[in-house]
C-alpha cells in the first residue's frame, strides 16, 4: 500500500488537532489527568486509543480523598448526602473503598435524606441503594451512624480537623486500589460469625494483615460483649492493630443484617506488607491541652511515613467541649499541632476499642489481652500508613 504524505501545516487547525487526539497517546495520556474520574469512565467508551490512555491514567490515581460536610441548620436532607451528590462526579480516583460516617440524630431523623422516620437500629437499606448508586459498581461501601463526627474539610489534608457533638455532620474517605494494598469489609452478626466468615474477611489466615477497623453496634445488649471476644479472639496473638468503638447502626449493601435489633460488628480489614500503623489510647487522666498533645506525641515515635496516612480518632461522648471545661476541639488541635499534613477522620460513639500499639515492617508486638481492649471515657488516636 502506497503511503501517503499529509502536509498538516496546510490543513485546518481543527484537523490537526483531530488528528493528535485521534493518535498521540502521549497527548491524550496527558489531557486526561486533568479530567475527574466520572468523566474519565464515559471517555474511555469513544475508542480504543482513549480506553488505554483512561486505564492508564486510572491506574497512577492511588491517592485517598474524602468529601466531608457540615451545616448547623436541620434543613431537608443530609448535608453529607447532597454534597457528595455534587462532589463525587469532580473526585480524581476510582473508589474501591469507601469509609462513610456521619451523625445518627439527622442521618436517621424525621428529615432524614432517604427515607423519614427510620429507626435508628434500622438497617436502611433506601440509603445503602442510593449511595450505590453515587459510587462505581463493585465499590465497597461501609456506612456508620454515631452520635458525633470528627472530620477535616474537603480540600487539603493540612486543613484544620473539627469535632462536631452536634448539628449535621459527615464524612466519606474514598480509597482507590493500591498496589500492595488489599482492603476487604466485613459484617457480622450473632448468626453470621463463622470460622470461613472470619477467614474470608482476613482475620484467620493472612499473615499479611495489619490493621483491622472495628465498630460495634447493639453494645448494650446481653450477649454482645460474649460475641465481640469471639471476633477479636482470631486477633489476639497476632501482630495487628486494632482501632475503633461502638456505634450507633452500621449501614452497608454487602450484607444485610439477622435482625432490626441484633447486635453485631462491622469494619474494614488492611492487608499487605506496605501498611503501618499506629495508635495510642488517651484514658481519663488526659484531661488537659498539655496532657493531650503529650498523649499524641506518642504517635510521632512511632515514625509512620505521613504521605499517604489517614488519622483516626475515636472518642467517647462522655468527652468533647464539656471533658476539657468548656473548650471547644481539644484533641483534634492537639492532633493537628503534631501531625499538621495528615487528615484526621472520626466519630464521638459509645465506648472505644483499641490500645498503644505499632505495626511497622520490623516491630513484632507482645500477646495482648483482648479483654484489655475496651474502654470508656477514653479517646483512641490512630494513624494508619497506606503505603
Amino acid at each position: 500500500m502506497e503511503s501517503v504524505n499529509i502536509d498538516y501545516s496546510s490543513t485546518a487547525p481543527g484537523s490537526r488537532a483531530g488528528y493528535i487526539l485521534s493518535n498521540v497517546a502521549e497527548v491524550v495520556e496527558r489531557i486526561l489527568t486533568f479530567v475527574p474520574t466520572k468523566s474519565l469512565l464515559r471517555i474511555a467508551l469513544v475508542c480504543r486509543l482513549w480506553r488505554n490512555c483512561a486505564r492508564r491514567v486510572l491506574r497512577t490515581q492511588q491517592q485517598i480523598s474524602w468529601v466531608s460536610a457540615t451545616d448547623a441548620s436541620s434543613c431537608e436532607g443530609h448535608i453529607l448526602c447532597r454534597t457528595l451528590a455534587d462532589e463525587v462526579e469532580n473526585i480524581y480516583l476510582l473508589p474501591q473503598t469507601v469509609l462513610l460516617m456521619a451523625d445518627s440524630d439527622t442521618i436517621y431523623g424525621e428529615n432524614c435524606c432517604y427515607s423519614a422516620k427510620k429507626a435508628k437500629t434500622t438497617c436502611n437499606s433506601d440509603l445503602a441503594v442510593d449511595l450505590r448508586r453515587l459510587f462505581p459498581k463493585g465499590c465497597e461501601i461501609l456506612g456508620i451512624a454515631t452520635p458525633g463526627i470528627v472530620l477535616t474539610p474537603s480540600g487539603f489534608p493540612s486543613s484544620p480537623p473539627q469535632e462536631h457533638q452536634e448539628g449535621q455532620a459527615g464524612f466519606a474517605v474514598m480509597i482507590p486500589s493500591i498496589d500492595g494494598v488489599t482492603i476487604r469489609s466485613f459484617h457480622f452478626c450473632k448468626r453470621s460469625v463463622t470460622k470461613t466468615a472470619l477467614e474470608e474477611a482476613g482475620f484467620i489466615g493472612d499473615p499479611e494483615l495489619r490493621v483491622v477497623l472495628l465498630f460495634g453496634y447493639q453494645a448494650f445488649k446481653p450477649g454482645a460483649e460474649r460475641f465481640l471476644h469471639q471476633v477479636l479472639e482470631p486477633l489476639m496473638h497476632s501482630s495487628v492493630l486494632i482501632a475503633g468503638g461502638h456505634v450507633e447502626s452500621v449501614f452497608s449493601h454487602s450484607r444485610e443484617c439477622c435482625g432490626r435489633s441484633s447486635y453485631g460488628v462491622a469494619g474494614l480489614t488492611l492487608s499487605g506488607p506496605r501498611i503501618q500503623g499506629a495508635s495510642v489510647l488517651l484514658d481519663q487522666d488526659v484531661n488537659t491541652e498539655k496532657a493531650a498533645e503529650a498523649a499524641v506525641q506518642r504517635l510521632k515515635a512511632a515514625n509512620i511515613p505521613e504521605r499517604n496516612t489517614l488519622g483516626f480518632m475515636f472518642a467517647c461522648v462522655g468527652r468533647g467541649s464539656s471533658y476539657y471545661g468548656g473548650k471547644r476541639n481539644v484533641e483534634a488541635d492537639a492532633f493537628r499541632k503534631v501531625f499538621p499534613s495528615i487528615p484526621l477522620f472520626g466519630f464521638f460513639g459509645n465506648g472505644e476499642i483499641g490500645c498503644d500499639r505499632i505495626v511497622t515492617g520490623n516491630y513484632m508486638l507482645t500477646d495482648v489481652d483482648t479483654g484489655n481492649l475496651q474502654h470508656g471515657y477514653t479517646t483512641v488516636m490512630a494513624l494508619v500508613h497506606l503505603g
